[in-house]
């Protein structure tokens, strides 16, 4: 009997050694989370070929890629993409539901991540009071840190402020943005510190912004080789202020008094090449992934969606700022190699949404496309309110494809919300260009599975939104005719790049849907800690080793 209790003890002494051997954790020194703005899934390989070995097709041939990974809500914009894809989760729970939306409490247009209990820090400007307070939920940075009790950093980078504040999440160490005009440096709030690090004032005093400005933008290799984007001289593209043509090369001593100073970079590759050096002058200067804990470097690239806005999809600009873009990615790739150990690190690759081509330029093809006369579309709102419920004043604003009901003056007229508001979607889906109306109390009531609808769903917050919602025909959009812009729940809008890469990545691919709200929780379970806390994205189990 004794031997039998001495054999049965060291089988259970084995196997729980075994249990205890499969279970590591094992995490990386670093995760590096790269967002690159207005970045089209068909730019990974429509200018594949033109790509180095060491950028992007590094990640793809080395690292995990979902080839079939989109937004799943409606608009599809800069502020509510980051903290989509940080938070797992939408802007009906994060509250981060566009740029800039209409304040139903404080009856005006409010931007994402403007914060005046914060002054700025690192410049005397008046514009940089922000914060992540509009953010309802925590972040995959959030919960790394709250998971090591706050003794990992994350630091977050970009060229625009809500690309720097909403990814480093409530909880970070330093985001820090650019701050062009006459000053070119980057920035941060009192919100994060009362003063900028040593290391960003070297940084700032560098003299690479100098350089950047006083560079002729031409193509990085011989222009005729560009044949997978239209023509350089063309009709769909807005030149720069001081162009006669919007044709290389593009003179940016010549163009930077009339274009914002330092803020022209923006516009340029340079931009993303200035965001590069940051985040490496950042791991350099916080120690990064070389503390002993798993710390999180967040990376906004925001040139392209600049680019793109003004040159449009096609252009021979988009190509070259993606040409060196790679470039840019393989420096960094072998920078973090250096500093950090290959195999040490963990990287994800996304964008917060993508565009679509510039629709005159569509229509030239024989493509449905056009534009949606705004202006045109409230006056035809307001005269009809007036004649119909005896006064336009019932409207209180529209903004986003959406209509703000002033509720005040319903209860003065006698008027219900609900009458109105359905008589309004029964005037509105008959208009040239709507493709669907509905009221929001339709989507309070009712579930959407899938398609549009779904989309436009989970992009609503009972609290914050309209009271009326439309949605555009496909490739109608509210912009000039040139350049080109996005946030419609569209493919060309929602279908992103999602790449990941390094330690804990299984190599591969998968055609599988994949939604952006996946990246965070798969992020967690990676790094083993608990998921955003209004996450409703799924694990990705095929891309974790």
């Amino acid at each position: 009997m004794n031997k039998l209790i001495l054999l049965f003890s060291i089988f259970i002494m084995g196997a729980t050694s075994s249990m205890q051997s499969q279970y590591k954790l094992d995490r990386p020194k670093l995760v590096v989370g790269i967002v690159v703005d207005q970045m089209r899934y068909d730019y990974l390989t429509r200018f594949y070929s033109k790509y180095g070995d060491g950028g992007f097709k590094r990640l793809l041939n080395e690292g995990f890629s979902c080839e079939n990974s989109h937004y799943n809500y409606i608009p599809t914009y800069t502020a509510v993409g980051h903290a989509s894809i940080y938070t797992g989760t939408t802007g009906s729970t994060h509250g981060i539901i566009s740029n800039y939306w209409y304040d139903k409490f404080e009856k005006k247009s409010i931007y994402c991540v403007d914060d005046f209990n914060y002054p700025a820090v690192g410049t005397s400007s008046t514009m940089e009071q922000k914060s992540p307070y509009r953010m309802m939920t925590t972040t995959v940075t959030d919960e790394l840190r709250l998971s090591q009790n706050m003794k990992g950093k994350t630091i977050a980078v970009g060229l625009k402020d809500r690309s720097a504040v909403l990814p480093g999440g409530h909880s970070s160490n330093g985001s820090y943005w650019f701050h062009g005009l006459d000053e070119g440096n980057f920035v941060t709030s009192a919100y994060y510190m009362e003063a900028l690090p040593k290391w960003v004032n070297k940084f700032n005093q560098s003299g690479l912004k100098e350089n950047y400005i006083g560079m002729k933008w031409e193509t990085l290799y011989p222009i005729k080789d560009y044949t997978e984007s239209i023509e350089d001289e063309n009709i769909y593209e807005e030149p720069f202020t001081g162009e006669v043509k919007p044709v290389f090369p593009h003179d940016l001593p010549e163009l930077k008094e009339l274009n914002g100073g330092y803020d022209l970079l923006k516009t340029t590759p340079f931009g993303n090449s200035l965001v590069m050096e940051f985040a490496k002058a950042a791991i350099e200067g916080e120690k990064l992934g070389a503390r002993g804990y798993t710390d999180f470097l967040a990376i906004s690239f925001s040139s392209p969606d600049y680019i793109g806005h003004r040159f449009g999809v096609d252009s021979k600009e988009i190509q070259d700022t993606y040409l060196r873009l790679d470039r840019d990615l393989a420096e960094l790739l072998n920078y973090l190699d250096q500093k950090v150990g290959k195999g040490q690190y963990t990287v994800f690759l996304t964008a917060d949404h993508a565009a679509v081509q510039v629709p005159a330029y569509l229509k030239s093809k024989k493509i449905p496309a056009g534009y949606f006369n705004e202006a045109a579309f409230e006056n035809f709102i307001r005269e009809h309110c007036a004649t119909r419920w005896g006064s336009s004043e019932i409207i209180e604003y529209i903004s986003n494809f959406q209509i703000f009901l002033n509720h005040e003056k319903l209860k003065e007229l006698k008027l219900l919300k609900e009458e109105v508001s359905d008589d309004l979607v029964d005037l509105i889906i008959n208009y040239q260009g709507v493709s669907k109306a509905l009221t929001g109390l339709t989507l309070q009531r009712a579930e959407f599975s899938e398609g549009m609808l779904s989309r436009l769903q989970k992009g609503y917050n009972q609290k914050l939104s309209g009271d009326v919602l439309w949605i555009p025909d496909p490739a109608l959009i509210p912009y000039s005719r040139t350049g080109s812009t996005h946030g419609s729940g569209y493919s060309y809008d929602t279908h992103v790049p999602v790449i990941f890469y390094g330690k804990g990545i299984k190599r591969g691919i998968t055609r599988e849907p994949v939604e952006i709200i996946d990246i965070a929780p798969t992020i967690s379970s990676l790094l083993k800690i608990s998921f955003p806390n209004g996450s409703s994205g799924r694990v990705i189990e095929s891309v974790l080793e």
